[in-house]
């Protein structure tokens, strides 16, 4: 099922769809899969499953520490694929992001044929563009996967233009420069990155900033399409005293976001 029926969905609700995401492995495959379906049971409507990778530069701290404890568990790529079979079930758009390394070790054609044969949506790749994927793009394309590449503020019009060409499912906008994790408040370049966006493609653009509560979450989605959160549902992990106690977190967490995105600001 293509994320992009998630995003109808909420569309026809008057909302925008929230996206939450959460390293496969941690703190364990089967809490892993725990977690995710709290999350889809408090309002998530896509999933971000993240497969474990060594050098992961462009996730911030909370999202490392995570990836690395999954990392010294053994996780692995069949791991992320029975987690994203799990959540599939569940009936919710399910997505893998990834790095393109640990995808082209798998080998790109294997990989999207078990990603589409678990019940996979469709794969993020956050550090390859368009230009540099002809071994992904058609074999995806023939899994009927969604490609999903990343927008930033950075980016010219003209390469906007290329990467929603080739994006299906939805585009991610990365309206912060740098690395992943919470931030204190929303600014004004995720709303000009949407528009501008918005000018080249009838997909819908979920923006990815830091999200971590409601009123925040009511923010983003008054000018995107979708709300991407990942620092603050691993937080909940984090911090928690057990895995039951970081289950009923996330769940929490994911509740509110749902109120927020809802309510919008």
């Amino acid at each position: 099922m293509s994320a992009s029926v998630a995003f109808e969905r909420a569309r026809s609700e008057e909302r925008a769809a929230l996206v939450g995401y959460l390293p496969a492995g941690y703190p364990s495959v089967a809490g892993a899969v725990d977690v995710l379906k709290a999350m889809v049971d408090a309002g998530v409507d896509v999933v971000e499953v993240g497969l474990p990778y060594s050098d992961p530069l462009m996730d911030g701290p909370v999202i490392q520490t995570a990836v690395e404890a999954a990392l010294r568990a053994g996780a692995n790529t069949t791991d992320v694929l029975r987690t994203v079979e799990a959540v599939a079930a569940t009936g919710t758009p399910t997505l893998v992001m990834s790095y393109w390394n640990p995808i082209d070790r798998y080998g790109p054609e294997r990989f999207s044929r078990d990603l589409a044969a678990a019940g996979g949506a469709g794969v993020i790749t956050p550090d390859i563009i368009p230009d540099d994927a002809e071994e992904w793009l058609p074999v995806a394309r023939s899994q009927d996967l969604d490609t999903v590449f990343l927008v930033a503020p950075s980016s010219t019009d003209k390469r906007i233009a290329l990467t929603t060409e080739a994006c299906r499912g939805f585009v991610y906008a990365a309206s912060t420069m740098g690395v992943t994790g919470t931030r204190d408040q929303v600014g004004d370049a995720a709303a000009d990155l949407v528009a501008r966006t918005r000018k080249t493609t009838a997909l819908p653009v979920a923006v990815g900033l830091g999200v971590s509560n409601a009123d925040q979450a009511a923010e983003v989605a008054n000018f995107a399409d979708g709300v991407i959160v990942g620092s603050a549902f691993v937080r909940c992990l984090l911090d928690a005293d057990s895995p039951a106690d970081g289950v009923r977190a996330a769940g929490e967490l994911a509740g509110q976001l749902s109120s927020g995105v809802r309510r919008q600001a």
